[in-house]
């Protein structure tokens, strides 16, 4: 990093690339007051600033790699920054200063990723995007009928609201840019001459990393933020079968795999035992085996086990005031407080929960060892959803002391690591698969696995399946290896149900990814079934097949992803940078170096057009034609041929030659 000063304030470069420019008529940080307003509800946040002061600092005092800022030559400092190896240190000199500004340079034609996980737009020039992990609400379209009805309800999203935010970006300047602190913050990428960030809190620092093309920048991203070792040896197998349906699941899984579906494991999510509510039926939050839903589920499990089939289960980091381990908790003080100093309770729709606080390290163990460790792991289960990472109340007392409003971004990766430790102490570390929605900066580090969340069950451009794409793009680039999603959606409400379309166009996508996993949903009554339709089963069958026939090739991406933190779907420009034109792609992906994915995303779709990027030739999977890259391709998209397409000279060429027929 370079940093010089100039006649009236200095400039900051790394490898060539400026970062910074700071002068009096044009400076570069403001600091200021705001007072916010905060409502959470379910998970679901509305969010209001009121900002009392923003002053520029147009003064600057340099004093070696020191930079200390003023309002105005004579006036008090408020702010020092200090420049250091690739990160800019902050400190506030002014106790009052609680909104934070700063101004990165920018080029007009420069594009950026990242922000965690981004389900509307992959490329986030152009627009102002929030960081606050929330529920990501239903529709997220501000236009739609659906997202209106939710908002009525508090549960209506926006393009920017996502279960796993992170302060980081990529530019295709080829540099990162992260900020440390867990505060709410905003990128702003509306400006054509400057990327403005904006931090409710003076933050620690900014880090910054350059590398001469977009691989070796991943790959240093990766490790500061943490790799994720090898999939497990069972997944290759097949599906990770999605159902809640009690002791009737064994059966039905027996007649999916009597139809030819490929398994690796059954997951049902309710084998806690359920609850009634409006939304639809509830899990019962108490995290260990019910057995009357279940009974004699442990030895069912080994009987799945002995047939090389997983059991996986669910859970989440509250514990429901009517089950048996919340009073062994309170008793314990491993609760979250309100501001009297009792446990706090929160409604989590229509039934009230205790807020597990891992800040305190006894309550972190506990769960890990005691919920997560004996009553799972030892019980038999190989994986689960660890759910709800986002929903830490803000107005909470922690054992920590710390502030709930700085605590609420940082709560995903706490609870990441409660997981990982538990997985860690049975020796299962790359062996158990718990996978997570909820996310922020070093989740990476302990989360093996990250689903795309709650999708609604349909084609829409912000809520349906078009949207795990992005998400997988946008967090793989900042170290997250693998990502999969719930195959056919999750949200039915307001009459939006499945159609067998939809569930066979995104079980095609599945087979494209590192896990594919089905769910039933929200509402399984309402929704068709992958087991209900003999046409959407014996897709759903070949589907399968596909996904364990890729199973050579996809090892050889988990290795690499272990080894490099290269994610498993990637950007078109991560191997085609020359190629300017994939840099705005955000509805295919690379799946490794040699497929390249576009699946059918809308509706009554039976042909698509497909950009193949410049640099090399590509093969069309199931008609064998052969096309020279840096053009669209139109390519005919029936039900079971998704539009997928192998770079010509592969080592694997026999492997995806054969992807037809089976």
């Amino acid at each position: 990093m370079k940093f010089e000063t100039t006649p009236d304030g200095f400039s900051l470069s790394i490898d060539g690339r400026t970062i910074l420019r700071h002068s009096t008529a044009s400076p570069a940080i403001f600091v200021g007051q705001g007072q916010e307003r905060m409502d959470m509800y379910r998970g679901n946040f509305e969010i209001e600033d009121y900002v009392t002061e923003r002053s520029a600092l147009k003064h600057a005092v340099v004093q070696g790699q020191t930079v200390t800022f003023s309002e105005s030559e004579g006036r008090a400092p408020r702010l020092e920054m200090t420049v250091a190896g690739t990160s800019i240190h902050f400190r506030s000199l002014d106790e009052s200063i609680n909104r934070f500004w700063i101004r990165i340079h920018a080029e007009n034609d420069e594009h950026v990723w990242g922000g965690g996980e981004q389900m509307s737009y992959f490329d986030m020039r152009g627009r102002r995007f929030p960081l606050w992990t929330s529920e990501p609400g239903v529709g997220r379209d501000k236009s739609t009928e659906i997202t209106f009805k939710s908002d009525m309800a508090k549960a209506g999203g926006d393009y920017y609201t996502t279960n796993y935010p992170q302060p980081t970006y990529v530019s295709s300047l080829r540099y990162a840019l992260h900020v440390e602190t867990t505060a709410y913050s905003v990128f702003d990428f509306r400006r054509k001459t400057f990327h403005e960030i904006e931090v409710w809190e003076v933050p620690e620092r900014i880090e910054l990393t350059s590398a001469p093309n977009f691989i070796e920048l991943v790959e240093q991203l990766s490790l500061r933020f943490g790799r994720q070792p090898e999939l497990p040896d069972w997944v290759y197998g097949g599906a990770i079968i999605g159902l809640k349906d009690g002791e009737n699941s064994f059966t039905r899984l027996e007649t999916m795999r009597a139809a030819g579906v490929q398994v690796s494991g059954l997951w049902c999510e309710d084998w806690v035992g359920l609850r009634q509510t409006s939304f639809g039926s509830r899990l019962f939050w108490d995290w260990q085996a019910n057995e009357t839903r279940y009974p004699g589920l442990r030895d069912k499990i080994a009987g799945l086990n002995a047939e090389g089939i997983k059991f996986l289960g669910y859970v989440n980091p509250y514990l429901c005031v009517d089950g048996s381990l919340f009073p062994e908790a309170e008793a314990a003080g491993y609760f979250a407080k309100d501001q009297l100093g009792r446990t706090a309770i929160v409604d989590f729709g229509e039934f009230d929960c205790g807020v597990v606080d891992f800040t305190n390290p006894d309550a972190a163990d506990w769960f890990a060892e005691e919920v997560i460790g004996r009553k799972m792991l030892d019980f038999g289960l190989s994986g689960w959803m660890a759910d709800f990472g986002e929903y830490l109340p803000i107005d909470v007392e922690l054992s920590n002391g710390i502030d709930a409003k700085l605590m609420h971004n940082a709560w995903p990766t706490l609870w990441a690591e409660v997981n990982a430790k538990a997985v860690e102490s049975r020796g299962k570390t790359g062996e158990a698969l718990f996978f997570m929605r909820a996310g922020f900066t070093g989740v990476q580090k302990h989360c093996p696995l990250l689903w795309g969340g709650d999708q609604s069950v349909d084609f829409s451009r912000h809520d349906g399946l078009v949207t795990v794409m992005c998400a997988a793009l946008s967090s793989g680039l900042l170290g997250n290896a693998y990502h999969h999603s719930d195959i056919g959606g999750y949200t039915s409400l307001f009459g939006n149900v499945r159609t067998p379309e939809l569930l066979m166009r995104w079980a095609e996508m599945a087979a494209f990814t590192p896990v594919m996993r089905s769910h039933e949903g929200n509402r399984p009554r309402d929704n068709i079934q992958i087991d209900q339709d003999p046409d959407v089963l014996a897709h759903f069958a070949q589907m399968t097949r596909i996904y364990v026939h890729l199973a050579p090739y996809l090892k050889t991406l988990s290795k690499e992803a272990a080894a490099t933190g290269l994610p498993v779907q990637r950007p078109l420009f991560l191997h085609y940078e020359g190629d300017p034109k994939t840099y705005a792609v955000q509805d295919a992906y690379l799946y490794g170096a040699d497929l390249l994915v576009a699946p059918v995303w809308q509706a009554a779709q039976g042909e698509r057009v497909v950009y193949l990027p410049e640099g090399a030739d590509w093969v069309h999977v199931w008609s064998g034609e052969e096309f020279a890259g840096g053009q669209d391709v139109t390519v005919v998209s029936p039900i079971g041929e998704p539009p997928v397409f192998y770079r010509k000279g592969t080592a694997f060429a026999d492997v995806f030659k054969t992807l037809k027929g089976i």
